[in-house]
């Protein structure tokens, strides 16, 4: 059965131009301009491949220009409550980290999350490491332009119209994601077709089509939350350098299905047993990378797995915007579904959840 399914990840490769082969992959198509609907369903939609678009997608938003620089932002949101994501190192908002009661085992971890004035989130943003203690992203999956940063919405297109023409459909949410270069989203996959733009910095994607599923060792964990061992005061401003968190699991338990792989272990000595641990992802076909920078565009296929991590621009600051189109519910989901069923080399264990990836933030 590995072998039939190794030769699905190369034959589904090669039908999306993508190498199949251990090399280096090849590069996401880029395109110079936008395409038409018809072009953009025809040789992208429908055969779930990826698209780089060049500047020339975004030129024409004002938040091109406007959100890189000093003040605008937080000018024009002095006043408005964001949703702040907290977590200790970066890597654990929504991914695995140490189970608090059984540490040789992991769990699915979620970040605390506090409303603090959207000042406040950029200053602890761009003062916060991954030596710190303490690592602030601004994000909510929630359509939360349209929700939160409401007085900015306008700077950048309601929608993007040749995507909105080839899906039949406004997006469902378009979301805003502010961070620095220590934030990282792990593994996982959307039910949405996703497009992506970058407004300030470099956001860099590792990409695995749905047929290689089995090379994330997709698996259940307990979930839990970051919590604060002491609560700030009412009305104290939050700050990184006192804040202190630890995690906590869900009660009554509520179990995650995730993917195990970390593509950047923390450690030599993790990077040896991830390896040993997972070697479907590690031996298999060369990831495909892709750096989207400031000003273009990536159309991500529903069911596409993603990791995301950032690098910020002048600003210190890694801006994005992303409008997620609800996926079509056809065949090549059945198709899916049943490939996910099938076993190979450990990368089910018995017992674990037939349940989708959730959804998480990049």
């Amino acid at each position: 059965m590995e072998r039939a399914v190794r030769e699905l990840w190369a034959e589904s490769r090669d039908l999306l131009g993508l190498h199949s082969s251990a090399a280096p992959a090849a590069a996401v198509p880029r395109a110079e301009t936008p395409p038409t609907p018809l072009a953009f369903l025809r040789d992208h939609v429908s055969p779930g491949r990826p698209l780089l678009l060049s500047s020339a997608a975004t030129r024409h938003w004002p938040a091109t220009t406007l959100w890189p620089t000093e003040s605008y932002l937080s000018d024009s949101l002095r006043s408005t409550a964001v949703s702040l994501h907290l977590t200790p190192t970066g890597r654990g908002a929504d991914a695995l980290a140490p189970n608090p009661s059984l540490p040789s085992t992991n769990c699915f971890a979620s970040a605390l999350i506090r409303r603090v004035e959207f000042p406040t989130a950029i200053r602890l943003i761009q003062s916060s490491t991954s030596d710190s203690g303490v690592v602030a992203y601004a994000q909510q999956q929630d359509d939360c332009l349209r929700g939160e940063y409401a007085a900015v919405a306008g700077d950048v297109d309601a929608h993007v119209d040749w995507a909105s023409e080839a899906f039949g459909c406004l997006p469902e949410a378009i979301n805003l994601w502010i961070g620095s270069a220590s934030s990282r989203t792990s593994f996982h996959k959307d039910h949405y077709d996703n497009i992506y733009a970058v407004v300030s910095g470099e956001k860099h994607f590792i990409l695995l089509p749905p047929t290689e599923h089995h090379r994330l060792y997709i698996r259940d964990y307990p979930a839990a939350s970051y919590i604060a061992e002491e609560e700030e005061e009412e009305g104290d401003e939050l700050e990184l350098n006192r804040l202190r968190l630890r995690l906590e699991l869900e009660d009554p338990e509520r179990i995650v299905p995730w993917s195990s792989v970390d593509p950047y272990p923390p450690s030599p000595e993790e990077a040896v047993a991830q390896a040993s641990s997972f070697p479907l992802y590690f031996d298999g076909p060369a990831p495909i990378r892709c750096t989207v920078r400031a000003g273009e565009m990536l159309y991500l296929p529903s069911m596409w797995f993603h990791h995301v991590s950032q690098s910020p621009g002048p600003n210190g600051l890694t801006i994005a915007v992303n409008y997620w189109y609800d996926m079509q519910f056809d065949i090549k989901y059945a198709y899916f579904n049943f490939l996910r069923s099938v076993e190979i080399d450990g990368s089910r264990r018995i017992g674990d959840s037939e349940g989708d990836v959730e959804e998480k933030d990049d």
